[in-house]
């Protein structure tokens, strides 16, 4: 599900680092890694995932394949390395995943360690990681220049982008490069990029294709950045999606559609499932476009719709932001093995597909950062290898669903109001201000009524803050100049009324 992100770029006040040590208490964020969860990583590290795992074959040598890794700027914990090239008829996408497999003893306190944390937690100041970072931005990392063991992808298409072969196998890569996505778009702008990054882009665009063509849609919803001024201030700004960052992500999600295949095919498994948008959000999102200016014909879908906006407009930077609430209920689902609770064997629905996806789908790329990945990547290599699923999958599997959830609680919980903390640090002392902003929603006051003030939210241009808004009349989809009411650090509170 898409989320708004924050990038900190400057060290913020005591008073928001007061406030968000107490969020991470509050949400229950762990301070540090326990010293037999460290000492065993280490031990790993050094070790440099050498480990025979579960009964699979030598490694392939695959360090003669040119891979790159492309990611923000500043990552260390690159989970992925990609490398595209002509068929003759097609393209062959070669997609290689960290295998923290290797690194990870099953049973062992680094595991117990990262099933009770289940997803690395970015914070505007420090993240809160899945693994220790001698293994997330050290060993177990794709580093450029270095030999690493992977889980290599490679996945055949055809000329319009439709997948016609897949296997994976484990294997030791080589990075030749660690790019930025704005490194990246460069290259690619001044027709200097390598034959792979534009191969990449070539596939990236076919896959967009395809995934209209499957009812699909990715939203570029703008990221919140924060900047740094000359005056040792710091102001809050919207990012646009750069092309590339859409492209490179479509080489995660052929993998996982090809996973997913992998999965339904061996019958056992985890896919990241997400239910149809209900029609009442559909149709509040149809006049919320009309509020906001943007024409949506009758008879296009909201996929149709999606792809002719752009981030960089305050309007459709609004509607993608309210389009998110179109992707609630996204879960994982096991099957193939028997259920956390009764012991009956949880079966696959004839559909379990993701719909924002438009396809079913699995989560293999960023075991770095992700839980489930691991283990899904674990079921796809045993039935690629033709032998039995490891016992230490399947019997982690039923309960990985449930430990998700609960992990993706925590972050999002720690993410918003982390976003609210800056938000309220950037504008604490001008109340009675007025800004210029754009009436994103709007709902009626508490308890329904009708005599008392509307409530809704405001997206400032400048600096790119998103709040509460109370008045008598919030006209959606319009500007207004909003007066400043209340801007709390401790409270991580934002208020905005209007006359």
């Amino acid at each position: 599900m898409p989320t708004r992100q924050l990038h900190l770029a400057l060290a913020g006040p005591a008073e928001v680092a007061d406030a968000l040590a107490a969020l991470r208490a509050e949400v229950g964020l762990p301070a540090m890694f326990p010293t037999a969860v460290r000492e065993e990583a280490e031990e790993s590290a050094e070790g440099g995932g050498t480990a025979p795992v579960d009964g699979a074959k030598a490694r392939q040598d695959r360090r003669d394949v040119e891979l790159v890794t492309i990611d923000p700027p500043g990552s260390m914990d690159l989970d992925q390395a990609v490398h595209v090239a002509s068929s003759g008829r097609g393209y062959i996408v070669r997609y290689a995943i960290a295998d923290v497999a290797a690194f990870v003893r099953p049973g062992g306190a680094l595991d117990a360690e990262t099933h009770r944390r289940g997803t690395t937690v970015y914070g505007p100041d420090v993240r809160t990681p899945l693994h220790p970072t001698v293994l997330s931005e050290g060993a177990a990392s794709l580093l450029p220049d270095e030999d690493r063991p992977a889980v290599l992808w490679t996945i055949g298409l055809d000329a319009d982008g439709e997948i016609t072969s897949r296997s994976v196998t484990r294997a030791t890569v080589r990075s030749r490069a660690r790019l930025t996505y704005g490194e990246a778009q460069a290259q690619l702008d001044a027709g200097a990029a390598s034959d792979s990054l534009a191969l990449l882009a070539d596939v990236g665009r076919l896959r967009q294709e395809r995934e209209r063509d499957r009812g699909g849609v990715s939203l570029e919803v703008p990221e919140q950045e924060i900047v740094p001024q000359r005056d040792g201030s710091f102001a809050l700004e919207l990012r646009r999606t750069l092309p590339v960052e859409g492209w490179n992500a479509q080489i995660s999600l052929l993998t996982g559609i090809a996973a997913a295949a992998m999965m339904r095919e061996a019958g056992v498994g985890l896919l990241r499932t997400l239910p149809p948008a209900d029609d009442r959000d559909v149709a509040r999102l149809r006049r919320t476009a009309a509020a906001l200016g943007i024409e949506w014909s009758d008879d296009a879908s909201y996929a149709q719709l999606v792809p002719t906006l752009e981030s960089r407009r305050p309007a459709h930077a609004a509607f993608l932001s309210e389009a998110t609430t179109l992707f609630r209920g996204a879960g994982y689902l096991a099957f193939g093995v028997p259920g956390p609770d009764d012991g009956a064997s949880a079966a696959l629905p004839a559909d379990a597909r993701h719909a924002a996806i438009g396809a079913e789908y699995a989560h293999v790329t960023a075991p770095l950062r992700r839980l489930a990945d691991r283990y899904a990547t674990e079921v796809c290599l045993a039935h690629a290898a033709g032998r039995e699923v490891p016992a230490w999958v399947t019997e982690a599997l039923p309960a990985l669903p449930e430990t998700m959830a609960t992990a993706s609680r925590t972050a999002g919980a720690f993410e918003r109001g982390s976003i609210d903390i800056v938000e309220a640090a950037l504008l604490a002392g001008r109340e009675g201000e007025e800004f210029d902003g754009v009436v994103v929603d709007v709902r009626d006051g508490k308890g329904g009524d009708d005599d008392g003030p509307r409530r809704g939210e405001v997206m400032l241009r400048d600096p790119a803050v998103r709040a509460r808004l109370e008045g008598d009349d919030l006209p959606l989809g319009e500007r207004v100049r909003a007066t400043l009411a209340e801007a709390s650090v401790p409270d991580r509170t934002v208020r905005f009324t209007l006359p």
